[in-house]
């Protein structure tokens, strides 16, 4: 295992066996899309962006920098490059069928039923 000066490298307990590749001249480390996740149960939330030589370092980077003073029971790390994302072109594919107005909130009539109500009860 990597021992450190730093306690929170040796803490992570990187193992020699898992070389680190030195950077080359001009090189530059990868960025890590960071999730959290406030509490078990919950969704994780994307919180940041860290930059890293490898995953595990990226884990380490993103608790120090997003679970430190925040509460937090799990962390994910992600690289930027293996996100994959609509096209801003395709944005035809989130728009909805105008058929399909009760889906929407707008099409319920409710709020004349309940004001009756509340009418109707305040006379009795």
């Amino acid at each position: 295992m990597i021992q450190s000066l730093d306690p929170r490298v040796t803490r992570a307990q990187i193992e020699l066996n898992n070389p680190i590749d030195p950077l080359t001249e001009l090189d530059q480390w990868e960025t890590y899309e960071v999730f959290h996740q406030k509490k078990r149960g919950d969704q994780h939330i994307h919180v940041g962006i860290v930059h890293a030589a490898n995953p595990e370092m990226a884990l380490l980077f993103a608790k120090e920098q997003y679970a430190r003073r925040g509460v937090s029971v799990n962390i994910w790390v992600v690289k930027t490059a293996q996100v994959y994302s609509s096209d801003y072109a395709d944005s035809d594919i989130f728009e909805t069928v105008p058929e399909k107005v009760y889906r929407e909130a707008g099409g319920y009539k409710v709020m004349e039923k309940i004001n009756k109500y509340k009418k109707a009860q305040a006379v009795k």
